[in-house]
């Protein structure tokens, strides 16, 4: 085997004899969650070491490509998308070294590498939140996240009535420096997950460099986590609903799929395409349709959007039927291929979804 070399930095997987481009449209994707796929040094924890010694393996099974579930540094209250530090490799993963071994090992054997980010929040232990806490209402650090007044004579009640997807209010309180009671903040997810304000320009600045640091790695493309939440409807208007929330459903919301992510994915696309290879992005959009999610994947945004409408049929002929038309249809008008989906980590994975009664 030829091995491909590229100068520190700006590795990245060579074409193949006779590739044409577009290699993300019929490629096989295969999802590695770090934590529990391989352990290299026998401490109970899968690591980035034991995946690059897999990675033989997933290429004897026909995998064209491999997604990498966060590595990052995390406090871990939520599997690692509470992410503390996008450029550092959690020490329980192992070290850097070991992620630009892992993806030069892979393109020498022509897998790809996907790895996620988590653009919609972050830890509450990340240094930007933590300073925002210690800052103070009104301080810079704050707007880059979503703090408000509570509602109420004392501010007791949360600003608005949007609930968290893990259930419950989608608002924590904080703590002023005094021990009185202090603003609230969002997070669509985990307390410990604050959702970032994406109207703030040092939000987008920070992401489009967080793009570059792993691109500039060698990783062929991104898995954007809750690629349909980074913004929310203006002035965060009150939904006027109740029940647990659900992440696939047809509810129209104010802080999912707003028009305003596009320009958003139109910015990284802009990004992508600077570097060699085809590199590529892949949207984690739960819309309420087909045609919504056709948006996502343009000629000038991203490249994937799961099919979750698939996902979400069930074990009935002519419900897999419909959803697999209505994927098609909608994808034809933009020229995207449907990314079809059976399972991730966020949903019973479907030899057992299908199984059970």
């Amino acid at each position: 085997m030829t091995q491909y070399l590229a100068e520190p930095g700006t590795h990245t997987r060579p074409p193949g004899p006779g590739e044409r481009p577009g290699w993300w449209r019929e490629a096989v994707i295969y999802q590695v969650y770090p934590r529990s796929f391989a352990d290299s040094d026998g401490d109970g924890i899968g690591d980035l070491q034991g995946i690059r010694s897999r990675l033989p393996y997933l290429k004897e099974l026909g995998v064209d490509a491999v997604w990498l579930s966060p590595f990052y540094v995390s406090p871990q209250a939520d599997g690692g998308y509470d992410v503390a530090d996008y450029r550092a490799v959690d020490p329980m993963f192992g070290t850097l070294l070991d992620a630009d071994e892992l993806i030069r090992d892979a393109h020498v054997l022509g897998l790809r590498v996907i790895v996620d980010v988590v653009p919609n929040h972050c830890s509450n232990q990340h240094d930007w939140f933590r300073r925002a806490l210690r800052e103070g209402p009104g301080s810079p650090l704050r707007d880059r996240f979503h703090f408000r007044p509570g509602r109420g004579p004392a501010g007791e009640t949360p600003p608005n009535d949007w609930e968290s997807i893990f259930g419950g209010p989608a608002w924590t309180r904080t703590e002023n420096p005094d021990g009185t009671p202090g603003e609230w903040y969002l997070h669509l997810f985990a307390p410990e997950q604050p959702d970032f304000n994406w109207e703030n320009p040092a939000v987008r600045d920070e992401f489009r460099s967080v793009l570059r640091y792993w691109l500039d790695m060698g990783v062929d493309g991104f898995r954007i986590d809750v690629a349909h939440g980074l913004v929310k409807a203006a002035g965060l208007p009150d939904t006027g609903r109740t029940g647990q929330l659900r992440l696939l459903g047809t509810q129209s919301l104010p802080f999912f799929d707003q028009d305003g992510v596009h320009e958003i994915y139109r910015s990284w696309r802009e990004i992508l395409d600077e570097y060699p290879g085809e590199r590529i992005g892949v949207a984690e959009a739960w819309t309420p349709s087909a045609e919504r999610t056709a948006q996502y994947v343009r000629a000038d945004e991203l490249h994937q959007a799961f099919n979750f409408h698939y996902l979400g049929a069930g074990w009935d002929a002519g419900a897999l039927r419909r959803a697999i038309d209505e994927c098609l249809d909608a994808m034809r008008p933009v020229g995207a291929p449907s990314t079809w989906v059976l399972s991730n980590h966020d949903v019973v994975r479907h030899a057992t979804r299908f199984a059970v009664d």
